[in-house]
């Protein structure tokens, strides 16, 4: 008896062994890279159904505004401009608070021109410890439009840029302010929509010789609250300085690119702004649509140009352009052999010399390619 129940139980464990082996053991073989290429083990999966366990990660976007600009947050002052009643007193213009960002560690501040009250005015710096200083206007760029103030300390925490040609359209960005009436950052996001390489700080139609081209453009809630602060991306790099403009009777909100801020910096700290070369041109920057319509010999470039046809409305009376023989409908493709695009803007090449120095400029005109040396 105990002989046919051992039996039995052997069969029944072989029944079962065999069931599971036929039903998940050799189906899973069968859809294995190494195993499925046997025939004997793709019979098995005839009529079966192999189903493999998935699992959903989610991964939680960093959703804490100060957290990622936490790094660059102590950098960021309020500025408030008040008349300056000694120099000008029937001054009525009311005080004006703004945001502007420490670049040197010895007090440099810089914030952009429409941030403040620039003329007749008198500046007061709050920094994130809660202290404030007196500040003294240094300098204006009229390429970039932003401006520096020194106050009188040390040891401050100064922001630094990322590459801002690294930077593409569509990512995500924060905008910092700190504009209210008394120390507060303002914080606010959106989405970096384009680099716009043919914008001109000139707030004209046509752009400028000595006026900054090429900005970024996004879309961002509160801007003017932010104008002069840092807009940096989710990483916490700061890709460039918020800035606006009056024109078309509408007021336009952009970043100027840290990598143009860097040099314009760079100027400051050398001592250098006083030394800025003038042209004195008025142009169209020319991209591929204008030359094909116009049926010009190149497609990247900048046409000294006036809407009227008049030469004393695209190049300036006495200015080192007149002097050197410029004329309207000229289309300058390279300065010093340094190719103009809408990369490296004629502006943004000029920016690099200084009064003094002697160009040589590629330009064509009728048709007929030649150079030009230029008197700064």
């Amino acid at each position: 008896m105990k002989k046919v129940l051992f039996l039995i139980l052997i069969i029944i464990i072989s029944g079962l062994s065999g069931v599971i082996a036929d039903r998940y053991v050799f189906p899973r073989l069968a859809a294995t890279e190494f195993f499925n290429k046997y025939k004997i083990l793709k019979k098995t999966t005839e009529g079966v159904t192999v189903i493999n366990k998935t699992e959903q990660v989610y991964v939680k976007e960093e959703t804490s505004l100060t957290r990622i600009a936490n790094q660059v947050s102590s950098s960021v002052v309020n500025i408030i401009s008040y008349p300056d009643l000694e120099a000008q007193p029937k001054n009525t213009a009311n005080s004006k608070n703004g945001t502007g960002v420490i670049v040197t560690s010895d007090g440099i501040i810089m914030t952009y021109l429409n941030a403040i009250n620039p003329e007749n005015s008198r500046y007061k710096i709050m920094i994130h410890d809660g202290k404030n200083y007196d500040g003294e206007l240094l300098a204006i760029d009229p390429y970039s439009n932003l401006v520096f103030i020194k106050i009188n300390a040390s040891n401050l925490p100064v922001i630094s840029f990322g590459n801002s040609d690294d930077f593409k359209a569509g990512e995500k960005v924060i905008a910092v302010g700190n504009s209210l009436e008394r120390y507060q950052n303002i914080y606010t996001s959106g989405v970096l929509n384009a680099f716009n390489p043919y914008y001109n700080l000139s707030g004209k139609t046509l752009s400028s010789s000595e006026k900054m081209e090429g900005i970024f453009e996004t879309e961002l809630e509160k801007e003017a609250l932010c104008v002069g602060g840092p807009v940096i991306d989710y990483s916490g790099q700061v890709i460039g300085i918020m800035g606006s403009l009056e024109k078309n009777n509408k007021t336009d909100f952009f970043q100027i690119p840290g990598n143009k801020v860097k040099i314009v910096l760079d100027k400051i700290i050398k001592k250098e702004w006083d030394k800025t070369s003038l042209l004195g041109i008025y142009y169209t920057p020319i991209t591929t649509s204008f030359a094909l319509v116009n049926n010009l010999p190149v497609d990247k470039g900048a046409m000294i140009y006036s809407p009227s046809g008049q030469q004393g409305l695209a190049i300036i009376s006495n200015s080192p352009a007149a002097r050197s023989g410029l004329k309207i409908n000229d289309i300058i493709t390279k300065i010093n052999e340094e190719e103009i695009t809408p990369e490296k803007s004629l502006s943004d090449i000029m920016y690099k010399y200084k009064k003094g120095d002697e160009i040589e400029m590629t330009i064509k005109r009728e048709e007929k390619e030649m150079k030009i040396k230029v008197q700064l």
